[in-house]
């Protein structure tokens, strides 16, 4: 990552190529960045800090970009201690500097650290502006995106968006270039993804900003091609299926289920079906699953009967589904049960927690064991229900 992202704005965060798990529960293979940056100015701002375990180094970034000047001000955009850790050690270290929030912000602060925060604070509201000198700061309220103390900054002269967690991505900031949209969009429904309607907000208040560069607190700095990065968000958080496909998604124990899944994936390409994706969900990351329901427009669930309800891979999946805000889909149910078979009805009872699900087809209940002979034809039945 340049340091440079204008001339006088600068890049000073971090990357933790070492973390495996980031929130302790999202695998992150290459690591994780936590994104910070500096303006320039009369008044030197800061935008954000990082997580506990990269505090000392953020510093020395810090000191090394300012060369021994003083900055004046630390804007929080969210509280959350990847990016709020560092608060205390930055007004430790520079007594005379203001930290920037909203409300909210400082009530959230005052319970992760005892320093005196009443007299370094500066609160402010939507809409509110603060002068650096040539660049102007102005707030912008983005309750629940995640946190309720979330607040975005536009810079005004330079067109650029803080962004807080909105538009981020997992991996350090030095990977090698990829597909955004892969670990963006991962991120977004593992992150983001139960609060749709206040990204939708959030989006129509930066709509007639005249944005031309995104730096969000994790994940690269967008500069290129805005509309493709703001049309994904929109799709999203509208809860609307991104990509024409089918997901099956399967808990089976002795892999007698999975063979079915299986056959019922082959059933669908033979059909035409161009996009399908089947999910071992007892081996498979969940995040990434959670990542697919929400891609596809329609699914299937698979999975065996346990302790007369379902296979607990599966119980963990719509659980996650749920907690997501998941809705607005078509779906198809296989089951398999060798005596009392109860993973439809578990499922089932499951689905009608959630908004706008449709039950496609009949269910396919097997017995123990995936028989063509005796199974195909109501697999072959759910395939045709599903690509109509």
């Amino acid at each position: 990552m340049k340091k440079t992202i204008t001339p006088t704005i600068r890049y000073i965060g971090v990357d933790d190529p070492d973390l495996d798990l980031f929130e302790s529960q999202y695998a992150v293979p290459e690591g994780m960045c936590y994104n910070s940056y500096l303006i320039d100015d009369d008044k030197i701002c800061v935008m954000d800090g990082v997580d506990i375990r990269k505090v000392d180094e953020w510093m020395s970034h810090l000191q090394e970009e300012l060369a021994g000047r003083r900055p004046s001000y630390l804007v929080v955009s969210h509280m959350e201690p990847d990016h709020g850790a560092g608060v205390k050690a930055f007004a430790e270290a520079y007594p005379e500097a203001q930290i920037v929030g909203n409300a909210k912000t400082f009530g959230l602060m005052s319970q992760f650290f005892d320093f005196d925060i009443d007299s370094r604070k500066l609160v402010v509201a939507a809409g509110d502006t603060l002068t650096l000198g040539e660049h102007i700061l102005s707030f912008i309220m983005a309750p629940m995106v995640h946190w309720p103390e979330v607040m975005v900054t536009f810079e005004q002269t330079e067109g650029v968006l803080f962004s807080a967690d909105a538009f981020g991505k997992f991996g350090i900031i030095d990977a090698e270039p990829d597909d955004w949209a892969c670990e963006g969009r991962r991120y977004y429904f593992n992150i983001v993804g139960k609060y749709g309607a206040n990204v939708q907000s959030l989006l129509k208040k930066i709509a007639p900003l005249p944005v031309r560069i995104i730096c969000p607190l994790h994940g690269p700095v967008l500069t290129e091609n805005l509309s493709y990065y703001i049309n994904l968000y929109d799709t999203w958080s509208s809860y609307i299926p991104e990509t024409k496909g089918v997901a099956i998604f399967c808990a089976s124990i002795h892999g007698n289920t999975l063979q079915a899944a299986r056959a019922l994936e082959q059933m669908l390409r033979e059909k035409g079906e161009e996009r399908v994706s089947l999910v071992d969900l007892t081996r498979s990351d969940i995040a990434e699953a959670v990542e697919d329901a929400f891609r596809y427009d329609r699914m299937v669930l698979c999975a065996s009967s346990y302790d007369a309800g379902v296979f607990t891979p599966m119980v963990q999946f719509l659980y996650r589904l749920k907690s997501k805000n998941f809705q607005s889909r078509k779906v198809g149910i296989v089951e398999n049960g060798s005596w009392a078979p109860s993973a439809a009805r578990t499922m089932i009872a499951a689905l009608e927690e959630m908004k706008n699900i449709s039950l496609v087809g009949e269910i396919v209940t097997l017995r123990s064991a995936y028989k063509p002979e005796r199974d195909s034809a109501s697999l072959q039945a759910l395939a045709d229900a599903l690509t109509e």
